[in-house]
C-alpha cells in the first residue's frame, strides 16, 4: 500500500472550487474523487482505500464539521483537511478537536495544500497498514480456545510454565500442551512473537 493507492476525496457544493481542485492534484499525480454535497459522498464513499477528504465547511444539508462528526461517530478514519472561505477561530478548534489534519482558507497557495495533502495521505496510508495487521491479528488470536489466550498472555508477560501452571492451577505438562498448540495455531516460534501480535491486537488508528 503506497501513495499510487490512494484517492483524493473533494467535498465541495462549489462546481467551480471542485474543478479547480481537481486540476491541482491531477496536475500532482493524485487520483481524485469529486462530490458536490456530504451526502453525495456518504452515498459513494465505500472506506476501501487511503487517502484524505478535503473538505468544505458551509455547504447546505449537511456542513463539513456535520460530516466529519458523521464519519467519526461510525468509525471512519479518513484523514480531513477543511478548505473554506468562511472559517473563524472557534470554528478552526472545534474541526481540530474532531480530528482533521488542516484547516485552511480559501485562497490557499497550491503547494501549501499539496503539502497538507501529502502528509494526510501518508497518515491514512500508516493507519491503514496498522488496521489491516490489527485485524490480522485479532483474527488468529480469536482462532485459540480461552484457556490457549490466557497461557498466551501469561507467556507474552515472560512467565515461565511452572508460574503459568500454578496462576491457572494446571499441571506443567497440560502448560506445555496449550504453549505447543497456542504457538501452532498463531504460526509464531516465541513469547517475543505473541507478545507482538497482542499489541498489533490492540493498536487502533492514530486518531
Amino acid at each position: 500500500m503506497n501513495e499510487r493507492d490512494a484517492v483524493l476525496f473533494v467535498v465541495d457544493d462549489d462546481a467551480a472550487m471542485r474543478r479547480s481542485l481537481a486540476y491541482l492534484f491531477d496536475s500532482a499525480g493524485w487520483r481524485v474523487a469529486s462530490f458536490e454535497s456530504a451526502h453525495d459522498f456518504l452515498d459513494r464513499y465505500d472506506g476501501s482505500v487511503p487517502g484524505c477528504l478535503v473538505l468544505d465547511v458551509r455547504m447546505p444539508l449537511m456542513s463539513g464539521l456535520e460530516l466529519q462528526q458523521t464519519l467519526k461517530d461510525h468509525g471512519v478514519h479518513l484523514p480531513i483537511i477543511f478548505l473554506t472561505g468562511h472559517g473563524d477561530l472557534a470554528m478552526a478548534v472545534q474541526a481540530m478537536k474532531t480530528g482533521a489534519c488542516d484547516f485552511l482558507e480559501k485562497p490557499c497557495k497550491d503547494q501549501v495544500l499539496l503539502d497538507a495533502v501529502t502528509r494526510a495521505v501518508q497518515r491514512s496510508i500508516k493507519d491503514c497498514r496498522i488496521s489491516t495487521q490489527s485485524h490480522a491479528a485479532q483474527s488468529a488470536l480469536a482462532a485459540l480456545t480461552a484457556r490457549e489466550r490466557e497461557v498466551a498472555e501469561l507467556m507474552a508477560a515472560g512467565k515461565p510454565n511452572k508460574i503459568i501452571a500454578r496462576e491457572l492451577a494446571i499441571s506443567d505438562k497440560t502448560v506445555q500442551v496449550h504453549r505447543h498448540n497456542t504457538m501452532e495455531k498463531l504460526g509464531v516460534h516465541s513469547a517475543a512473537e505473541i507478545t507482538q501480535l497482542l499489541m498489533a491486537a490492540k493498536t487502533g488508528p492514530s486518531w
